[in-house]
């Protein structure tokens, strides 16, 4: 079987949803449905088709989660020891060479990827092109808009 990577942070968060959905979202939507089931007609209910639908998400969500943090490898990022070399887990400062433009992800598992937060997913094209690289290094990456051309300013471990 192949355990998926995933940072010790990541998997305390992911906890943190598991429980927040567990312990008030699923009683929530219980309480949702007997409220519209008291409404009569089920066929011509908004409500409890919405509340049905959003049980079916919540409930799908909750067995993603149990599924990926009960097979996940954690990895704690604290203890790797890779120097200035990329491999999961590290936080990348790089610079587009192009604009100047300075940006700093951290690579992390794939169902904790989250690019609001700089998360990169490690099966991602940039993440792909990250790994075994060094802090100076250069590297040529295919994004939607077109190729950028990076160099790697930092490399990091926390």
């Amino acid at each position: 079987m192949n355990r998926a990577p995933m940072t010790k942070a990541g998997s305390e968060r992911l906890r943190g949803e598991l429980d927040r959905l567990k312990s008030q979202e699923r009683p929530k939507v219980i309480a949702a449905i007997a409220e519209a089931r008291a409404h009569g007609d089920l066929k011509e209910n908004a409500e409890y088709h919405a509340a049905r639908e959003q049980q079916s998400f919540i409930e799908g969500r909750i067995a993603e989660l149990e599924s990926a943090l009960s097979t996940a490898q954690i990895i704690d990022t604290k203890t790797l020891n890779a120097g200035s070399k990329v491999v999961f887990g590290a936080i990348v400062d790089l610079e587009e060479e192009d604009s100047g433009e300075e940006v700093t992800y951290q690579i992390v598992g794939d169902l904790e990827a989250d690019i609001k937060q700089r998360l990169i997913a490690v099966s991602s094209p940039i993440a792909r092109a990250l790994i075994g690289k060094n802090e100076g290094d250069s590297f040529e990456f295919e994004a939607p808009n077109g190729t950028k051309n990076y160099e790697i300013v930092g490399v990091r471990y926390a």
